[in-house]
């Protein structure tokens, strides 16, 4: 296997007329366009996707972890969301790990069996198809070419072949019996192997069959429980069959024109929000693609927002998280004046706005009929726990690793609380008339809004087709409690004389990240309604045409049809 992975062609967008898919696996790609093309519309689409990624690229996501989703309805020009995020065991607790020997200072590890938490992608892809499916086909018709996959096998491609080597000890491990159903001989399938998932397509068979209940109870539940309370863990058979996907209304604000929506907490969308309102208060487009003041504000600005995300998201069920009082312009403006423009800024402390009045999947479909549905679904990492429910054919996620152990913190773990979740999809529309201007999303853990941000800004400001804006260089900022510094990634193809300003300012910078290390920058995908970054935000014209891009960090591809 090739241990480097080169970047030196070109993609054009994909423009088109009809629907379109765009997805970081061909496969999964060319599945959710047949669905499209049966009838079915974009919802149908999506989880058709969801499944296929399960299938094709099961390290970053699955059915045994959570997703996301942001449904714009071109009837009547609304967003939709829903919450597919799960939650810990009811008998979990900050006691029960304490006596295990748990705490702050000496955290549950990330493939422990208590971080397991309900696997929430089951039920949100059917209550997906119920509430804005084109009801035109059935759960068993969407499932199917991803059964069929799982049952006939495919050839594994680049970047998944990677990564699924990279991991594969997750499922070597003694205590993980059923782990050789994701591998080929024991060992991870390489680069065009064919690979088969006889027991995931049986799992699809079942929810197929029988809906939430064939996964939630009956076998595949019960399969579930045995391995995680095998392993010490105490989720238990009540924990799964209570589990309810959430309708949320999604949250946005403005920027220059473009209205952004994000899914509110416990997801982190309210970090892009928050960035870009403290963004809208500087003259980002002279700054310059890239520059170094570019990079430097943008960076100060994500950094603040992080920190607030950090502490005030948690599950709004438990914690009354403040989202208005954060993503308020106000507040925005405040924030605006902690930043230096000549100086980094070392501080990891949030902000208090009341006085102002990990991998994954992520993909996007569009309809003929102008609907959108952005999707993200996740194991958290690398296959999660990497524990397999014998005869599923599928991992747990790690979800419960994003707790804090800190009595006191709003996303403090207790018995059946979501935690803080990483995994955000996107959508835009114009701020005035609410047309769709693109659907988009960056999977990566914290890179996420990171992405959002400078993707969208890449066609906002720069004018930047969604191709384009996926494959310019991106950057990656982090704090490090080990040595409580701020370390800012920037990937190959920023000039070297922008590091060495950066690095003057103060920023402890690391570069160039280059070949399989930029999967630290995610992988995003987009959808844009006409070619609205031409025209200065100017509401779209009635032909439509899309236009989509796919990220080149990843093995996928964007493809559409046109309207006869």
């Amino acid at each position: 296997m090739a241990s480097t992975l080169e970047f030196i062609s070109r993609r054009s967008p994909i423009v088109c007329t009809g629907g379109c898919v765009a997805s970081s696996q061909p496969l999964a790609t060319g599945i959710g366009l047949d669905i499209l093309k049966k009838g079915g519309n974009a919802a149908d689409a999506a989880v058709a996707v969801a499944a296929a990624l399960n299938v094709t690229e099961p390290t970053s996501t699955g059915i045994g972890g959570d997703c996301f989703c942001l449904f714009y309805k071109a009837e009547d020009k609304k967003v939709y969301g829903l919450n597919g995020s799960g939650r810990c065991s009811r008998a979990l607790s900050l006691q029960v790990l304490k006596q295990q020997g748990f705490d702050e200072e000496n955290p549950v590890p990330p493939t422990h069996v208590h971080n397991v938490t309900v696997p929430g992608a089951a039920a949100a892809w059917v209550d997906t198809i119920d509430l804005f499916g084109s009801k035109k086909l059935t759960l068993a018709d969407i499932l199917q070419p991803a059964t069929e996959l799982a049952e006939s096998g495919f050839p594994v491609s680049e970047v998944s072949a990677f990564l699924w080597n990279a991991t594969a000890n997750k499922l070597q491990t003694p205590n993980n019996k059923y782990g050789t159903e994701l591998l080929f001989n024991g060992q991870a399938p390489r680069h065009g192997q064919l690979f088969r998932n006889p027991s995931l397509a049986n799992t699809f068979k079942v929810l197929s069959e029988l809906g939430k209940k064939g996964f939630y109870e009956g076998r595949i539940a019960q399969a579930i429980v045995e391995v995680v309370q095998s392993n010490g863990g105490v989720l238990d058979l009540d924990d799964l069959s209570s589990h309810l996907t959430e309708k949320v209304q999604p949250i946005c604000t403005t920027y220059k024109g473009i209205k952004i929506w994000e899914i509110p907490p416990n997801s982190q969308g309210i970090t892009v929000l928050m960035a870009l309102n403290i963004l809208e208060n500087f003259h980002i487009k002279e700054m310059g693609h890239n520059s170094a003041d570019y990079l430097h504000i943008t960076c100060e600005a994500l950094k603040l927002s992080v920190c607030d995300c950090q502490w005030y998201c948690a599950d709004p069920a438990v914690f009354p998280v403040p989202t208005e009082e954060l993503i308020n312009k106000v507040y925005a403006a405040r924030q605006t004046s902690r930043i230096n423009s000549q100086r980094v800024s070392e501080a990891n402390i949030h902000g208090s706005p009341f006085n102002t009045g990990s991998d994954t999947v992520y993909f996007t479909v569009v309809d003929a009929h102008g609907n959108a549905c952005s999707f993200i679904n996740s194991n958290y990492q690398d296959f999660g726990t990497g524990l397999v429910p014998e005869g599923c054919g599928f991992t747990l996620q790690n979800r419960g690793k994003n707790f804090s152990l800190s009595p006191g913190h709003p996303n403090c773990l207790s018995p059946g609380k979501r935690p803080f979740h990483t995994i955000i999809p996107a959508l835009a529309t114009t701020a005035d008339t609410e047309d769709l201007l693109c659907t988009f999303g960056v999977m990566g853990g914290f890179m996420q809004p990171q992405g959002h941000v400078q993707v969208l800004l890449n066609m906002a400001e720069f004018g930047m087709n969604p191709q384009l804006a996926l494959d310019a260089p991106r950057f990656y900022v982090e704090y490090n409690n080990k040595d409580q510094k701020w370390h800012l990634y920037l990937e190959d193809g920023i000039a070297s004389d922008v590091v060495e300003d950066l690095k003057a300012r103060g920023h402890e910078v690391h570069w160039p990240i280059t070949s399989h290390d930029r999967k630290l920058f995610g992988r995003g995908q987009i959808i844009s309604n006409g070619e609205w970054w031409k025209t200065a935000h100017i509401p779209i014209n009635n032909s439509r045409v899309w236009w989509a891009g796919s990220d080149p960090r990843a093995d996928g591809c964007a493809m559409g049809y046109c309207v006869v």
